[in-house]
């Protein structure tokens, strides 16, 4: 049994790898509950309580800079109040759109709310680009938090 649940772990955790780059998957959660279950599998002996809640504060970071970081993007670029709410609208729209929609929709909210608040389509426009580069330094940032946590579950496997 505890073979299958390893192999559980070890799917979780390259899923949730992949996931930090495929939006349609949630990536970081699915790397913590791999790793805190090779540490329950494991009795908890290597990967203990402070490990494992120093993982999951960066976890927990990571999905955070995530959430805000295309509203964040559109921020940097000067958007006005309208843009900001039109990127987070189009992201949580977006969801129900698979891939193309997780991708788009914070573009295309930031660019509408931009365009609402009287904005020239230019302007809308460098708006929406400044709100899907932030979702891009997102997912990178997102990606490199799983990749941390994962050489942190290493290290305490290590060590442990």
């Amino acid at each position: 049994m505890d073979v299958a649940l390893y192999v559980l772990a070890a799917v979780l955790i390259a899923g949730g790898l992949a996931g930090s780059v495929l939006p349609a998957l949630p990536g970081i959660p699915m790397v913590f509950g791999g790793i805190w279950l090779v540490a329950a599998v494991d009795s908890y002996r290597h990967l203990g309580l402070w490990w494992l809640l120093g993982i999951g504060a960066l976890g927990t970071i990571g999905v955070i800079v995530d959430f805000i970081a295309a509203s964040l993007g559109a921020k940097r670029v000067g958007a006005s109040p309208g843009a900001l709410w039109g990127a987070g609208a189009g992201t949580l729209i977006g969801m129900f759109f698979g891939i193309p929609g997780l991708l788009l929709g914070p573009f295309v909210g930031a660019l509408l709310g931009e365009l609402a608040s009287g904005s020239s389509a230019l302007r809308s426009a460098h708006v929406g680009v400044g709100t899907w580069l932030g979702l891009l330094a997102g997912a990178l940032f997102k990606l490199v938090i799983s990749f941390v946590m994962v050489g942190l579950f290493g290290l305490a496997m290590l060590v442990g």
